[in-house]
């Protein structure tokens, strides 16, 4: 965890915040104008278009304002949150560089029919990352970074996630065979809100392998789903560094969501302390960088790791790097 200096004043605050994530594009964009609404978590311009990742229907958020390449993040949703609900999230990671990947993953699970990530939906994000790339009329043609995948997830699409990280076909994250490997080799990092790898009705938190994938655990201090002591508890397991805790205070398991408890969804009983906005933007903020900075990105890493905890009192950061 970086030291705790004195809190910056909100103007300060925002301030660094807006010129983190400027400079993050700035390299071979050309610039970026500022795009910023009160009701909106996207700060910088963002485009989207539909798209199908394998046989799912999928939403794709890109930086509008930039002509470098750009890795893929793939998101995997929650229980039952359709893909729409992730729009806000979506965008605001996306413009800190990032193609953002939003499937509907349509499945069984123990015979229950919904929406339910799979621990191999990484395998075809990949495929779908080094065709759009090739693909002529592709919005994207020739700026996918195809061999680069970082994960983003929420709730049992997090736990997806951490299953893909491990290399696992399990149920009830896969029912494939239990020898296939479901972990592309172009995965490089992950981060999960309101996850963790605890066990239904308690016990002893498993470990998780992730060595050369690093890891954050972004966790909302009101989230009455996933406990915070459950996130907690599968931090301390997590096996490799650099790993992260990022605690938002305020949020509760659908703050990065457009609404409180989506339609067919399991409600939150917990209230949020935050405005909506405010806790998806936090998220959002620290998945991108600490993502940026797993893949070398030397500004993200000083914010991630330094002083970003300093100048950000809406968090609170444990880490290991």
């Amino acid at each position: 965890m970086a030291p705790s200096p004195r809190r910056l004043a909100s103007g300060a605050r925002r301030a660094l915040i807006g010129f983190l994530a400027c400079a993050a594009l700035l390299a071979g964009s050309g610039g970026l104008t500022r795009a910023d609404a009160a009701d909106s978590p996207t700060v910088y311009p963002t485009a989207d278009y539909s798209t199908a990742v394998g046989q799912d229907p999928a939403d794709v958020y890109y930086p509008s304002a930039t002509t470098q390449r750009l890795p893929v993040a793939l998101l995997l949703q929650g229980a039952n949150v359709d893909k729409s609900a992730y729009e806000g999230f979506a965008r605001t990671v996306a413009a800190f560089g990032f193609v953002v990947v939003v499937p509907n993953h349509t499945r069984a699970v123990y015979g229950v029919p919904g929406l339910w990530a799979s621990s191999d939906q990484g395998l075809a994000a990949v495929a779908w990352a080094a065709a759009e790339n090739a693909r002529t009329g592709s919005p994207l043609a020739g700026r996918v970074d195809a061999g680069t995948l970082v994960l983003l997830g929420h709730s049992f699409g997090g736990a997806a996630g951490l299953a893909t990280v491990r290399g696992q076909c399990a149920p009830p994250f896969c029912f494939g065979p239990p020898t296939e490997t479901v972990r592309p080799a172009q995965l490089k990092a992950a981060a999960f809100f309101g996850t963790n790898n605890a066990p239904p009705g308690g016990g002893t938190v498993p470990p998780v392998d992730n060595t050369g994938v690093a890891l954050a655990l972004v966790q909302g201090a009101a989230d009455g789903v996933a406990p915070p002591a459950a996130a907690r508890a599968t931090y301390d397991v997590l096996t490799a560094a650099p790993k992260a805790l990022v605690t938002v205070a305020g949020a509760n398991h659908y703050g990065v969501t457009d609404l409180q408890n989506p339609p067919g969804a399991l409600p939150d009983p917990s209230s949020q302390t935050l405005a909506q906005v405010d806790t998806i933007r936090t998220s959002a903020r620290w998945s991108a960088l600490f993502l940026r900075a797993s893949l070398g990105d030397a500004l993200a890493a000083s914010y991630v790791r330094q002083w970003g905890d300093a100048v950000d009192d809406g968090v609170s950061v444990q880490q290991v790097y």
